[in-house]
């Protein structure tokens, strides 16, 4: 699904996925579930576009539903991966994840976990990432990131929060590792402009994205 130009939702995957073009190049942003990679790179193909175009993949935040694909999307490409600073070591396998809140997502992840990646690039705030201005947006997950393309004005907030049935929720606090970290970055998120949003689960919300994701924070308790 093409949202705006340059900027693509891979249909049917287990998260929201996106490609933004750079040039000749593209940036992938998030990965999916477990066999979600035949799907993103049929989706790639179908925009006549090569596995190898895609430059780097970014990870918003380690969760499985994010990341369970990446190894695979990593082989296919040879890709740069680009996560997080406080996520890095958890997508590399070398720090355990924080034990979810919700028992089910418990059990499933310590019984299911994505394959290791050692991240090529560790991102911190203001950095860059194709035309994508990197925002640390802490509370999901203590390294998740958002990103801003300035050009194109819209930002990708993977699961800070989300636009869904119509309206602006909040994730749900069973699966943030601190909810009230959480709501500072929804605050944070509407200090900038942009005129498209973009979650990790959800639609988009569009036009005047910023001025709504301002209201709906300004009545947030």
């Amino acid at each position: 699904m093409k949202i705006v130009d340059g900027i693509y939702q891979v249909d049917g995957v287990n998260c929201n996925v996106y490609l933004v073009e750079d040039g000749e190049k593209l940036v992938l942003i998030d990965t999916g579930l477990f066999r979600n990679d035949k799907k993103i790179i049929k989706y790639i193909e179908s925009l006549g576009r090569k596995p190898t175009d895609v430059s780097t993949i970014v990870i918003t935040h380690y969760h499985i539903d994010h990341t369970g694909s990446l190894k695979k999307m990593q082989e296919a490409t040879n890709a740069k991966v680009a996560v997080g600073a406080f996520d890095a070591e958890i997508v590399a396998g070398k720090k355990a994840a924080p034990k979810p809140k919700n028992l089910m997502f418990r059990a499933f992840s310590s019984v299911i976990k994505p394959a290791p990646v050692e991240p090529d690039v560790v991102l911190k705030e203001g950095d860059k990432v194709g035309g994508l201005t990197v925002i640390l947006t802490a509370g999901h997950s203590e390294g998740s990131i958002s990103l801003l393309d300035t050009q194109r004005k819209v930002m990708f907030v993977g699961d800070a929060f989300r636009f869904d049935n119509g309206k602006l929720v909040e994730s749900p606090e069973q699966f943030n590792l601190d909810t009230a970290k959480a709501k500072e970055s929804i605050g944070k998120i509407s200090t900038f402009d942009f005129d498209v949003m973009l979650g990790g689960h959800g639609d988009p919300l569009m036009p005047d994205a910023s001025k709504k994701v301002k209201d709906f924070y300004a009545n947030l308790k």
